[in-house]
């Protein structure tokens, strides 16, 4: 059985015993690594995501009729998502995994001694059901943070990650003259992918400098294959010309129909524009991204503790087994603060020896401990500066969903009263939209004043009864 805070979970005396011991939502490296492991050590498991194919975002698959012969050239550590699709398979044959695509859950309950996840498969009133387990650990990765400029709604402009999913997901580039733009490791790895699928890259701007590696040279030499890795993607760079501009970004689009150029400018110690250093670069798309944020709505609707992480990122508070605040729920990656696929595989193998009540190997925790030494460094270096918001116009649009510009944010706060992301949002919509915040939460909290670091604000995350959108024909048909 599953082990809860105080030892093994147990269903109610007389009761059934739960469908499942353990429920994992979220099959990209972390979920998989958890599944595959939780089932070895003898676990009955579900496996859920909102996508049809195992793998997440990171081994996103190229459409099925696309019949893309070499797939795995498309990704960094292939070898590892396919030993871990071949131990899924071979655990499905036993029934001892079940992996449950196209099931997107909306919201985590209580059920006495164990979790429900209530999950929506589609847009009929009949397309929801319940996944019942003792134990639940969330694998739900992260999403790209976006810092808005003016401009950044024209077509063509794309997150950095969105590039990457076109390009693995459907072979296809945003464009063939590409400029990556924003902060933090995913830009040298999407623009590397970029180049060698034959774009054309004339810049890759960096609002950041890698110096900040540079101040703990022992957590860089703990993890030589985060080294070779950033070799591999600068090499990538070298061999294609494509120049590095460090301490710079992109602060205005340009175009009608589609962007046609980008304005660059250099930047001081605190992001904020160095007068008399613009540079117009011609291009037909943008991929721009700030880094990642963990998606934890699931776990703060049940009232998980949370952390701040040195980029500004509410992550969830785990203990030394990865267990969250609520009984029963375990995280594991990206959710305890983005550090990198091979970070979430430790730590998916680790909770599941946690669910399991097993001690895991000391060269597992070793491997734990140094990714997640890295992973800080890594949010450090790259932690948004407060000047980033000396980019924006009045007229700028921060949330994009409701149309909400910079203007009316201000007014909200500077005559309004509004001194925290929620009271902003009941005056101006911005979060109200079809995204839910994902786009705008960051901007909205700094303009706000909440959050300097453009994480979700210094005031937490912002709670939601549910994590996706959910037709109220579904909810009208439950229990």
């Amino acid at each position: 059985m599953p082990s809860g805070p105080s030892g093994p979970v147990e269903p109610p005396e007389g009761a059934q015993p739960f469908p499942y011991d353990l429920a994992v939502i979220g099959a990209g490296p972390a979920g998989l690594a958890a599944a595959v492991t939780a089932a070895d050590l003898g676990l009955r498991c579900a496996l859920l995501d909102g996508g049809g194919q195992t793998g997440g975002q990171y081994y996103r698959h190229p459409a099925p009729g696309l019949r893309a012969a070499r797939p795995d050239r498309l990704h960094h550590g292939w070898s590892v998502y396919a030993d871990l699709a071949g131990r899924l398979a071979a655990h499905e044959r036993t029934g001892q995994v079940r992996f449950l695509g196209g099931h997107q859950v909306w919201a985590l309950e209580r059920t006495g001694d164990g979790l429900a996840a209530h999950v929506t498969l589609g847009p009929e009133a009949g397309d929801r059901t319940t996944v019942r387990a003792a134990a639940v650990l969330l694998a739900t990765g992260a999403y790209e943070r976006q810092l808005p400029f003016p401009g950044w709604t024209l077509p063509g402009v794309v997150t950095a990650g969105g590039a990457q999913a076109m390009l693995k997901a459907g072979l296809v580039l945003p464009g063939r003259r590409i400029v990556v733009a924003g902060s933090g490791p995913l830009l040298l790895a999407a623009a590397s992918s970029l180049v060698t699928a034959g774009a054309e890259v004339p810049a890759v701007v960096e609002a950041g400098d890698y110096l900040g590696y540079a101040r703990r040279p022992g957590v860089l030499a703990a993890v030589p294959a985060k080294l070779v890795e950033g070799a591999g993607h600068g090499g990538a760079l070298l061999r294609h010309r494509v120049r590095l501009r460090p301490r710079s970004a992109v602060v205005e689009a340009h175009g009608t129909d589609r962007v046609t150029a980008v304005t660059v400018v250099r930047l001081d110690a605190d992001w904020r524009p160095v007068p008399g250093t613009g540079r117009r670069i011609a291009c037909d798309a943008l991929a721009v991204g700030h880094g990642l944020l963990p998606q934890i709505e699931l776990a703060t609707e049940l009232g998980a503790d949370t952390v701040t992480g040195p980029d500004g990122a509410v992550a969830l508070r785990v203990d030394a087994r990865l267990r969250t605040s609520v009984p029963g729920l375990w995280s594991a990656g990206e959710t305890n603060g983005v550090g990198g696929a091979d970070l979430a595989v430790a730590e998916g193998a680790l909770a599941a020896h946690a669910v399991a009540g097993r001690t895991p190997e000391p060269a597992l925790l070793r491997r734990r401990a140094r990714r997640r030494a890295f992973a800080a460094l890594m949010a450090a270096a790259h932690r948004p500066g407060p000047g980033w918001t000396d980019w924006l116009r009045p007229d700028t649009d921060v949330c994009r969903c409701e149309e909400v510009p910079v203007a009316a944010i201000r007014e909200a706060v500077d005559e309004l009263g509004a001194g925290d992301p929620r009271t902003v949002k009941l005056l101006t919509r911005a979060g109200m939209g079809w995204c839910q915040g994902r786009m705008c939460g960051p901007a909205v909290a700094c303009l706000s004043g909440a959050g300097g670091a453009c994480g979700h604000g210094g005031a937490g995350p912002d709670r939601r009864p549910f994590a996706c959108p959910v037709p109220l024909s579904q909810l009208a048909a439950g229990d």
